[in-house]
């Protein structure tokens, strides 16, 4: 990787070569284009591209610190999703990626300066990919990438609002004139040596991992051709991609073959869920009520006080890495007519196919079910258990219900994704005149996902398969005798492996989703050189340039859900928005080649943006200097305003249950709050003491969108130098502070902190979120949960610096042979603060240094790359190796701030520093093939192992695979023709 420190990155490839068979597509040129988003020079056909300004003017120097990924970047790291090679780059923080199973929408994200995923803007040639809430990382055809741009700091004025912490631009590959074909394949392979994890498992007589594992195998080819006709004015490229990933299940590594939990706080257990395979009853009603009961061991129909010797260990069948199938495709061209007018579109498209897996469904506890008490499925003891007096009545008992279906029938949950992508993009560009280019364009993307959920239990089904009465000595539904539903089969659930295979396909109901977003941006933009009317500084021997434009932008939303999804808790929801803005950017050089000042420039930018959901329109605007006194050094800076709207999503998003690790203080025997502690978070006298623990610390919040948001107000400041020394020949060094503070961020209330909050300091606002279940009182099911809907909290605010060194060696220099250069590229960043109030007036928290669970992900220090590349004198191969290091973090719950506060917990009260080693090797076998090789963590370095009740967000497995490698050292192999 590289960072682009003061001239334009440079703009387009060009490959020379034949390619007849595709001159017969050129007709349709006229209408299509190679997505380019930024007009050409007409001199040479080369592409101006400049990420972080809308000026186009050759050897622009911008103040926007600027990190270049490029297409020899991938290759060294034989990635083949683009979302792994970002989250490499010390300023990307891991967000959605396909090591998230349970709960995974299937998609890829960015989420620059750790400031969400939302924040940051993703571009196609400096053009919106897809609707931002859908910008999913997987449509990039990765080897149709020739670089990646990564603007790490506020570009709201040039792009929208969107863009407050910055952009990721991808560069596609123009004017292919030839063939290119890749290939690429790579596996996992882990030794499972890790004696104090094992012996968990053995504890427990769990099957431990296995000692070897080869898996996690990902395939992916790639071909394009493109040819050049009419003298270069034009060009028509196809493009085609297929990607496959094989998943791998938790039980296949150590650290996450069982559920870790904490015996105490300095030790580990294998726990699991209480929804068991047994079967747990916690009355509600009768003699019994607030009483743990489940099904003996063997078989019998006893119920016998419960214990974790019961609990499920529901990770073996989970994924630590999702099963993905992508097909990737599309069509780029464009055709030159004169220089005032140039024809151009592109389409592409993605249909990716995902799986996530998770444990055999159960009857949850949190879902209140009636047992009559004459069920002759039930023994005469148990029924005396659950009704008393009642017992061989028609009465109803209420219970919870933990029984998880594992006998002859159970299939794994599996959520079906199939995410479906459409974007086209074209217009017409050219000079009009000299000094002056326009460029008019229409962009319409449509991201859709189609869910099926399956496997899973439906709890209209199971209510009705417990009500079963005794009709001529055969068990029967009451629903079958009444007729409201005469498929029922009655479930006994009185024993373990008490349900037929009958009563799993009855239970079984898939459930089914649609959404569709959808984005149209029709835009208008002129760049203009002012020079030639005078407008210049006298001490500058440039003139002043000038972009302006107009954009129109509409998005929709459409989410359907079936009755099965509804009774679940998630609802259906559409809604619709679209803005209007006008920009404008000056670049003005104040002195040039002058003494004690090289070059003195500025650079402002302004965008009103009015949207038609609000009252009045929102203003962005940045100013930028950069000072050279000579030609070794550069000083720059800059100051953005952002103000961003919300997103269709965050207005519109379905009301959803979701899952959540937390612990709520007022459940259990003996809480760990106080009575008048639990009465604030609506626990009542009568229920306190009797409220049952969330399953495996894991309770409900209830999410959805708010038509009512304001717009978050961000402030970026950015302050740095560049060095390109003369007299040390191929260095450079850059040098970057940054600060961004977004006030009034729109996002969730953290579960964990709005019951600490409650809690500790009776604040009315956060106890007014807490919706226990009627009667039961729990924090889970469908009737108890935790309200985190969007909302304007209060700020958030990032500092740092970051640092990139890079260097070529040539060893002649040093051993006076010809060994060869080594080339050196550092790449670090240093977390200075990472600071949250979660709403106006109260305190914050700072997470710099911290991970758990509120401060989510670890948030180190420093992080960096270091690679080293090594390119051979005598045939065209090199070699690379390169360091990721990852800095040590703290546990957040044991500090002493009130928002973080918890129980201390030693095991993990700190994860050490990791090192990661990545060797590469490349060689081109001839002028038409070129192979490459690599071994990702050679050392086959395990991750952290955590406690499950310490992860948050993108936690799985026992730790951060986003984070930190999951499946250990990685080999892979690949090929590239091109003619």
């Amino acid at each position: 990787m590289q960072k682009i420190h003061a001239k334009s990155a440079p703009g387009s490839v060009l490959r020379s070569g034949r390619a007849s068979v595709l001159a017969a597509g050129a007709a349709m040129v006229a209408l299509m284009a190679g997505g380019q988003a930024l007009a050409q020079s007409v001199d040479d056909l080369q592409e101006i591209v400049i990420t972080g300004s809308r000026i186009k003017q050759a050897n622009l120097t911008t103040a926007s610190p600027l990190t270049t990924v490029g297409s020899q970047d991938l290759q060294y790291q034989g990635t083949t999703n683009m979302v792994d090679a970002l989250n490499r780059l010390p300023q990307v923080t891991a967000d959605a990626n396909d090591n998230v199973s349970n709960g995974a929408d299937g998609t890829s994200r960015v989420n620059l300066r750790n400031l969400g995923s939302n924040r940051n803007l993703v571009l196609i040639d400096g053009q919106r990919m897809l609707p931002p809430e859908t910008a999913d990382i997987n449509f990039i055809p990765t080897a149709m990438v020739d670089r990646v741009d990564v603007v790490s700091g506020g570009a709201s004025a040039v792009y929208g609002s969107d863009a407050v912490s910055g952009v990721v631009n991808f560069i596609l590959r123009k004017n292919l004139d030839g063939v290119r074909a890749d290939v690429q394949y790579s596996i996992a392979q882990h030794d499972n040596g890790n004696t104090a994890l094992r012996s968990l498992s053995q504890a427990k007589n769990f099957t431990t991992a296995p000692s070897e594992v080869w898996d996690g195998i990902k395939k992916d080819i790639s071909v394009a051709a493109g040819t050049n006709f009419d003298g270069k004015k034009g060009n028509v490229t196809l493009f085609a991609g297929y990607h496959y990933s094989m998943p791998v299940t938790q039980n296949k590594r150590d650290y996450s073959n069982c559920d870790l939990n904490l015996k105490d706080a300095n030790t580990f257990i294998c726990g699991g869920s209480s929804n068991n395979a047994y079967g747990l009853f916690y009355p509600l009603s009768g003699p019994n009520a607030n009483t743990t009961l489940v099904n003996a061991k063997d078989g019998s129909k006893t119920w016998v006080p419960y214990n974790s010797s019961f609990a499920y260990n529901y990770t073996p069948t989970n994924y630590i890495q999702r099963t993905d199938k992508r097909e990737t495709g599309g069509l780029a061209a464009h055709y030159e007519f004169a220089k005032e007018i140039e024809a151009y579109g592109n389409f592409m498209y993605m249909n990716d196919h995902s799986f996530s897996q998770a444990a055999p469904s159960a009857l949850f506890q949190g879902t209140t079910f009636n047992i009559n008490c004459n069920n002759p499925l039930m023994s005469s003891a148990q029924a005396s258990t659950l009704c008393g007096a009642d017992a061989g009545t028609n009465t109803d008992a209420q219970t919870f219900i933990g029984y998880r279906l594992t006998g002859p029938g159970s299939q794994p949950r599996r959520d079906d994704l199939r995410h479906i992508d459409y974007r086209f993009t074209g217009g017409f560009r050219g000079e009009v005149w000299d000094g002056w280019s326009y460029d008019a364009n229409f962009l319409w993307s449509k991201a859709i996902l189609n869910e099926t959920y399956m496997n899973n239990v439906d709890n209209t089904k199971a209510q009705r398969a417990l009500e079963v009465v005794n009709v001529n000595g055969v068990p029967t539904c009451k629903s079958v005798i009444d007729g409201t539903d005469p498929t029922c089969v009655p479930i006994n659930v009185f024993q373990y492996n008490g349900i037929s295979q009958a009563g799993y396909n009855y239970l079984y109901s898939p459930s089914h989703t649609h959404g569709a977003q959808t984005e149209k941006v029709g835009s208008l933009s002129i760049n203009g050189d002012l020079e030639q009317y005078g407008i210049k500084s006298p001490w500058a021997k440039k003139g002043a340039a000038i972009a302006l434009g107009f954009e129109h932008r509409e998005e929709t939303l459409l989410f359907e859900a079936d009755q099965v999804a509804q009774a679940n808790g998630t609802l259906p929801s559409h809604g619709s928005i679209s803005v209007d803005e006008g920009y404008g950017e000056l670049q003005f050089p104040i002195i040039q080649d002058k003494p004690l000042v090289e070059e003195l420039l500025f650079n402002t930018g302004y965008r009103y943006s009015k949207y038609d959901y609000l009252d009045g329109g929102v203003s962005t605007y940045k100013f930028e200097l950069q000072y050279a006194p000579v030609s070794d050094v550069r000083f720059r800076g800059s100051y953005n305003r952002a103000v961003r709207a919300a997103s269709i999503s965050e207005l519109f998003a379905p009301t959803t249950l979701g899952n959540v690790a937390a612990v709520d203080p007022c459940s259990g025997s003996s809480p760990t709050a106080s009575a008048a502690q639990c009465a604030l978070t609506g626990v009542t006298s009568a229920q306190y003491g009797h409220i049952a623990d969330c399953p495996s610390a894991v309770c409900v919040t209830q999410g959805g969108g708010n038509s009512a948001l304001k717009p978050e107000t961000a402030d970026t400041f950015t302050a740095g130098v560049v060095l390109t020394p003369t007299f040390i020949p191929n260095f450079s060094a850059t040098l970057d502070y940054y600060t961004i503070k977004v006030d009034g961020y729109i996002s969730a209330l953290d579960a964990q902190t709005v019951i600490n909050q409650c809690v500790q300091t009776a604040n009315p606002y956060f106890c007014g979120l807490f919706h226990r279940a009627k009667g039961s009182g729990v924090l889970f099911g469908t009737d108890g949960y935790i309200i985190a809907g969007n909302q304007n909290t209060g700020h958030l605010q990032t500092s740092g610096v970051d640092i990139d060194v890079s260097y070529k060696l040539a060893l002649e220099d040093v051993v006076n042979r010809n060994w060869g250069d080594l080339d050196f590229n550092l790449t670090g960043s240093v977390l200075l603060t990472r600071e949250t109030q979660p709403l106006p007036s109260l305190g914050t928290y700072d997470c710099t240094g911290l991970f758990g669970p509120t401060c989510g992900q670890p948030n180190p220090r420093w992080r960096h790359q270091l690679r080293t590349t090594w390119s051979s004198p005598w045939v065209p191969a090199t070699v690379s190796l390169n360091w990721r290091f990852i800095g040590p973090t703290s546990l957040s719950s044991n500090t002493a701030n009130d928002f973080l506060a918890s129980d201390f917990v030693g095991i993990n009260a700190k994860l050490p520093s990791y090192s990661y080693f990545d060797l590469a090797m490349t060689y081109k076998m001839t002028d038409y093939l070129s192979l490459r090789a690599g071994v990702n963590n050679i050392l086959d370095r395990d991750p952290p192992a955590i406690a499950s009740s310490l992860l948050s967000s993108f936690g799985n497995g026992n730790t951060y695979p986003g984070v930190y490698d999951p499946l250990g050292r990685t080999i892979f192999v690949g090929a590239t023709v091109e003619f």
